[in-house]
């Protein structure tokens, strides 16, 4: 799927020293706009909330609701939402607003590379959706099946935890 993400910032240099670590205490220094990406419909006004089974593994609810100040992270959400379902239909991104503090997203900050190059997210309380974004640009189904082909290596070697 092509999408225009031209008016989308892209993702930064990393700049270990100037990494603060957001938490739910401290998040007010980090601002919008913000994207999450799924295989689900959502109209203006309606609030994303915690407690619904899990995109990305079978029988599990997610604790929180994940979100992105870079649209890349909320694209692959988007993407692996609807391959996990074995869905044909379109992943969607939304710009969202958060209705309370979040922290840095644990699964990601600090692994491969320092900090939250990412700049993902996650909260308890609901993200209230403010548009869908109308175009973006996925992956390439080469890109996507190293992707989908990486995470089954992490599962089969039970390695695939979130942090949730």
């Amino acid at each position: 799927m092509s999408r225009d993400t031209s008016h989308v910032p892209p993702l930064g240099d990393v700049d270990d020293a100037a990494y603060v670590p957001v938490t739910c205490d401290h998040c007010d220094h980090i601002g919008g706009p913000f994207f999450h990406g799924t295989k689900e419909v959502f109209g203006a006004g309606e609030l994303l909330t915690a407690g619904h089974a899990s995109n990305y593994h079978d029988g599990r609810i997610s604790n929180h609701v994940y979100f992105a100040a870079l649209i890349e992270p909320a694209i692959w959400g988007a993407e692996l939402a609807v391959a996990f379902a074995d869905d044909a239909a379109d992943g969607h991104v939304y710009v969202v607003e958060p209705t309370g503090p979040f922290e840095d997203d644990p699964n990601v900050t600090n692994k491969k590379f320092p900090g939250n190059v990412t700049q993902s997210y996650r909260t308890r309380h609901p993200l209230r959706v403010i548009e869908e974004v109308g175009t973006w640009q996925g992956h390439s189904p080469e890109v996507l099946q190293d992707m989908l082909d990486g995470i089954a290596s992490l599962r089969a070697q039970g390695l695939d935890v979130i942090e949730d």
